[in-house]
């Protein structure tokens, strides 16, 4: 059963107007990921992929990225529309983080603009921003969408959501 999308305020989208399959979308915002008071990713050369019930996740590319903190995980995952999901853990002085950023190595082909950009989930990170506005992390464990302000649910992954 389809939740009831929350009221819309200007300037907000709902994720329940986002398509599945999902779509990527490239993005001039300002993306900054912050780890044990570093900024181990600054962008406004992103990507976001959007897909019914999910608020964005943002994939950032490489170059952005201070890849020196990311190390490689034996961890893999596969996504219907996005192909096999590699992970990195995040170790950036006394602070490790495991398995908390990931990439397609060789995406599908409709997702192949982001080969190699690297997500992040957000609840891990010290911070992680939007146009200077703080992400809160999607609800649940397994999902890495950031919610800002302009984002409006209700979100997969909140309690009673399993079945939508």
């Amino acid at each position: 059963m389809r939740p009831q999308p929350l009221p819309l305020q200007p300037g907000q989208e709902s994720v329940w107007d986002y398509p599945r399959p999902p779509r990527l979308e490239a993005t001039t915002r300002h993306i900054q990921v912050i780890c044990n008071g570093v900024a181990i990713a600054d962008s406004t050369h992103a990507y976001r992929v959007l897909e019914t019930s999910h608020p964005p996740v943002y994939y950032i590319p490489p170059k952005d990225i201070r890849m020196e903190y990311l190390k490689a995980s034996p961890r893999t995952t596969f996504c219907e529309w996005k192909g096999h999901g590699v992970y990195y853990h995040v170790h950036v002085a006394d602070k490790h983080l495991l398995d908390v950023a990931w990439y397609y190595p060789n995406p599908t082909p409709a997702f192949a603009t982001i080969k190699d950009y690297v997500a992040f989930y957000p609840r891990p990170m010290d911070a992680c921003y939007v146009d200077g506005k703080r992400v809160q992390p999607q609800p649940g464990k397994f999902y890495g969408g950031w919610i800002t302000p302009d984002i409006v649910g209700p979100f997969k992954g909140e309690p009673g959501s399993w079945g939508w």
